[in-house]
């Protein structure tokens, strides 16, 4: 197993998106527009209670929370992500806690949240078994952790595409394409209840985890 990223890593991520946040919402605009913001729309319009985000951003997620239901903390190790999400959250008249992390370790107590929510962020943490961890630690007993994810495909001719282009985006943006996350999560203390298929046959997926238990996976093939 993995140990804890190195405060210089994490410094080096945060650095590269600092850098990239100027950018970050004009790159994805055509796939957030087509893609991600009715996935979004579908994971966190019901939900409610205290809810934990992880990896913010620029807080494209804040307008499809209720936000008569759900008392947010939103964490991230990018200050310029995050200040970006500060606008978002004024905008829409909302008193979000933010806080600034600098490593992967939440500043929470142990079974604090209702819901911890991530979408596309473990791609690009230094370490998927320490944020999973800690996901785990701080989500209540009966709470529910809620993905939206790109991972590595089973298609043999899609793996090797993601192998071969990781690099570029891990240099660029800091992003891994080709990171078997539902391996990891299977791996971990958590249980995937749900595991759906999104796009690009098994790339994009929405999962929904608890702490272990004896809960059966249900599986949904969006096609």
């Amino acid at each position: 197993m993995k140990k804890k990223a190195p405060q210089n890593e994490v410094k080096k991520i945060s650095n590269k998106y600092n850098r990239f946040s100027i950018i970050y919402d004009w790159i994805e605009s055509p796939i957030e527009r087509k893609y991600f913001s009715k996935w979004r729309k579908s994971l966190l319009g019901n939900i409610k209670g205290k809810v934990l985000e992880v990896g913010v951003g620029t807080g494209k997620n804040l307008p499809y929370y209720n936000q008569d239901q759900v008392e947010l903390t939103a964490i991230d190790i990018s200050e310029k992500m995050m200040d970006k999400a500060k606008e978002r959250a004024e905008q829409l008249k909302w008193k979000v806690n933010f806080k600034l992390l600098d490593s992967e370790k939440f500043p929470f107590p142990d079974n604090s949240f209702d819901y911890v929510i991530d979408t596309f962020v473990l791609c690009s943490v230094d370490n998927q078994e320490t944020v999973l961890k800690e996901m785990n630690r701080v989500l209540k007993p009966e709470g529910k952790i809620l993905l939206l994810e790109h991972v590595l495909s089973k298609n043999k001719l899609i793996a090797f595409w993601q192998r071969l282009h990781n690099p570029l985006t891990k240099f660029l943006v800091g992003v891994n394409i080709n990171r078997d996350t539902v391996g990891t999560i299977r791996k971990s203390q958590l249980k995937i209840i749900m595991e759906k298929n999104l796009a690009v046959k098994d790339v994009f997926k929405q999962l929904e985890l608890q702490k272990s238990g004896k809960s059966s996976t249900r599986f949904i093939n969006n096609k």
